[in-house]
């Protein structure tokens, strides 16, 4: 009787405390407005240790195809070195890594997965750590990293690795064998098969994005690329590649060691770029200027849960928050993260507001400067050290380029930069987009939002 009397006791006093919006909300809910602000939504999403978090993530220097640093580099020699970096620099044993996922595009399947096979042997993994490959066209190599967050998660295993490999050198955009006349009869399969730039000529005339527009947004890439160069900005990511060089006329080889980008154009100008004509359309915009450049490279990433790297005593780069990928009109493939990144940032319980950092894939000036002006992001946070109008874009491997590039920036900002976000759009009409937060951000106030007009626990609870 007495333990009835404490309940009903304990009911009345909740609902003295439950927040107006939920007048008929469960009794077992105790509604106090929370100190934390409007981000506590995001403190509560996981328990600490099982965050899943990269310890490691390096990238090759990319450089420009057929004519570039790695234009008689076998695409094995190019994936190699980073794999063997994520390891080397963190002293974990390869025999613990229970997978290696390889984002790639253009090379035949079976082919490219025993090259990364090959790459990891050479890089020194045992015959008992499994690769596999993944293609999900310019988003690969982020969907590699995204995989293996997912596998941690499930308990497929406890350390993995999301990689990314591209040589477009190897392995030029073509179309093998004929086309299924079956497309003729849906505008949207047959709009799956235009070229890259007619969906930028689309974006540009569509959304309003004129030439001058792209033509400055290019040249902004190549002076943050450049400035970030000089500054040594790239050292702390790029594993520098000891590779050959072959004189075409002689056929001479000679050894050389790539270290740096060698597609940025520190003196682009406006009045240059100018000059250049409309590359797939007739009066149009798209130029080979403003255009993401064709490009070698590849990057790895080195993933485990939180609990698991405190244990091994390895300082945590970032935590993987969340992913999402959405579909949008193919014939406008390229505002592709003008969708994705508001998909991620909600999953991750936050709003555009809270992110410090954005790296955007220039796969196209035209759509870049779309979706920032789309999402009304702040340029001084977006692609701060230039992107792949200047640095280039390998397919499959710009998704983990992304990843080394933003959490090595945000680790040098400190506590000024808590949460970042990697975007891309991708062929045939998709978007691709992930979350992370700056490792050592332990604080569970730090970038907190004040409460104003609201009575709710905080915005989950909406």
């Amino acid at each position: 009787m007495e333990m009835e009397k404490i309940r009903i006791r304990q009911n009345v006093l909740l609902n003295h405390l439950r927040p107006t919006a939920f007048p008929t909300a469960s009794t077992d809910l105790v509604a106090t407005v929370c100190a934390a602000g409007d981000s506590a939504a995001y403190e509560r999403a996981a328990e600490f240790g099982d965050d899943v978090v990269i310890v490691a993530a390096y990238r090759t220097p990319i450089c420009k195809a057929k004519r570039g640093g790695f234009k008689d580099t076998f695409p094995d020699d190019l994936l190699a070195p980073v794999l063997k970096a994520v390891i080397d620099k963190t002293g974990v044993n390869p025999n613990e890594v229970g997978d290696i996922v390889v984002g790639t595009v253009l090379a035949p399947g079976s082919q490219r997965a025993s090259e990364c096979r090959m790459a990891a042997f050479y890089a020194g993994f045992p015959e008992t750590v499994p690769v596999r490959t993944v293609n999900r066209q310019c988003s690969s190599g982020l969907q590699a990293v995204a995989d293996v967050v997912a596998a941690i998660k499930a308990g497929f295993y406890d350390i993995g690795i999301g990689a990314g490999l591209e040589s477009m050198t190897a392995n030029p955009m073509a179309w093998e064998g004929s086309v299924n006349p079956r497309v003729e009869s849906q505008r949207q399969a047959q709009d799956c098969l235009l070229p890259m730039g007619i969906t930028s000529e689309n974006v540009a005339e569509r959304y309003g994005v004129s030439r001058r527009d792209q033509d400055q947004a290019a040249v902004e890439s190549h002076r943050k690329a450049a400035a970030a160069t000089a500054s040594g900005k790239f050292k702390d990511e790029i594993i520098p590649v000891e590779t050959k060089l072959v004189d075409p006329k002689t056929g001479d080889e000679k050894r050389v060691t790539i270290s740096v980008d060698d597609g940025i154009r520190p003196n682009a100008s406006l009045s240059d770029l100018a000059k250049l004509r409309a590359v797939f359309k007739k009066d149009g915009s798209t130029t080979a200027g403003n255009s993401s450049q064709v490009s070698d490279g590849a990057g790895a990433v080195l993933l485990m849960k939180r609990a698991l790297a405190v244990q091994k005593g390895l300082p945590i780069l970032g935590v993987f928050r969340s992913f999402a990928a959405v579909g949008v009109d193919p014939a406008v493939m390229g505002v592709g993260p003008a969708f994705a990144i508001p998909a991620a940032v909600k999953a991750a319980g936050l709003e555009i507001g809270d992110i410090d950092l954005f790296e955007i894939n220039e796969a196209f000036a035209s759509q870049y400067t779309y979706c920032s002006q789309k999402l009304e992001l702040d340029p001084e946070k977006v692609n701060v050290n230039g992107g792949a109008i200047a640095l280039g874009h390998p397919l499959g491997a710009t998704g983990a380029r992304c990843v080394a590039t933003l959490l090595h920036e945000m680790k040098r900002r400190g506590r000024d930069c808590r949460f970042g976000v990697i975007s891309m759009c991708i062929g045939t009409g998709m978007g691709a987009a992930a979350v992370f937060e700056r490792g050592s951000s332990v604080d569970p106030l730090f970038n907190a939002r004040p409460i104003k007009d609201n009575s709710l626990l905080s915005k989950d609870a909406k």
